[in-house]
């Protein structure tokens, strides 16, 4: 019996209104630095590959997590620019960078997002987000709409533990009261999303945009956009 969906949240729920490379460029050049967002986005790339997850241990008060998630960004963010020149003032540039992601004007939830949870939610299913962002989640999902269709949000810095880590599901899963056998989860990474969600025991979904109609093999399933997880979800009821 499916009684519950947690979705991924960043590209999957929303998306930024412009490429990460284009607006990490774009303000490293109001800093001094002249850079293509090309470039900016291989650093950031490269630099994202080789970050451990964003979490730091169960059990830490609200001002240090604050801490270590604006110092793991930093890091990342340092690194994403490694071999690219100077800035003129990198903590200025990373201050205005860090703000600007926490805006919600700056993001945009998928067309599909209102109706897909709303018809969820009216389904009697319960909902919960499950991602690897940070604190700045919460703004972000309020101020795009999102946050009243779900009845957990889990980031993985309070956590203590980031997908694809099976603690993080376990948590979530904790929380709304329910099992690997009863729950979903979708998401738009292979490795984090639909294979953490298989290890933690519960129904994966992968949205896959270069799907053109959507597959489904006993507990597994890959979308092409999230619009489909209505019919995955009919499906996984069924079985």
């Amino acid at each position: 019996m499916l009684r519950a969906i947690f979705f991924d949240a960043a590209g999957t729920l929303f998306d930024a209104c412009e490429p990460v490379g284009h607006t990490y460029a774009r303000i490293a050049r109001k800093h001094g630095l002249n850079v293509t967002d090309e470039v900016v986005t291989a650093g950031f790339r490269r630099a994202f590959g080789s970050s451990g997850g964003l979490a730091f241990g169960p059990g830490r008060e609200a001002a240090e997590l604050r801490r270590l998630e604006r110092g793991w960004w930093r890091e990342l963010v340092k690194r994403s620019f490694t071999g690219l020149g100077e800035f003129d003032d990198f903590d200025a540039f990373f201050d205005e960078l860090f703000a600007y992601f926490a805006e919600p004007a700056h993001w945009q939830p998928m067309p599909e997002a209102p109706e897909v949870l709303s018809r969820l939610k009216q389904s009697g299913l319960k909902l919960g987000v499950i991602s690897n962002f940070d604190y700045r989640l919460y703004p972000i999902l309020k101020g795009l709409e999102l946050d009243s269709y779900f009845d957990t949000i889990t980031i993985s810095s309070e956590a203590g533990f980031a997908k694809p880590a099976g603690e993080v599901f376990a948590l979530a899963m904790e929380r709304l009261g329910v099992e690997g056998s009863e729950a979903a989860h979708v998401g738009d990474s292979e490795h984090m999303d639909f294979a953490g969600a298989r290890k933690a025991g519960m129904a994966a979904v992968l949205i896959d945009p270069a799907m053109t109609a959507l597959e489904v093999a006993g507990r597994e399933g890959r979308i092409p956009s999230l619009a489909s997880i209505i019919d995955v979800v009919q499906v996984l009821r069924s079985a």
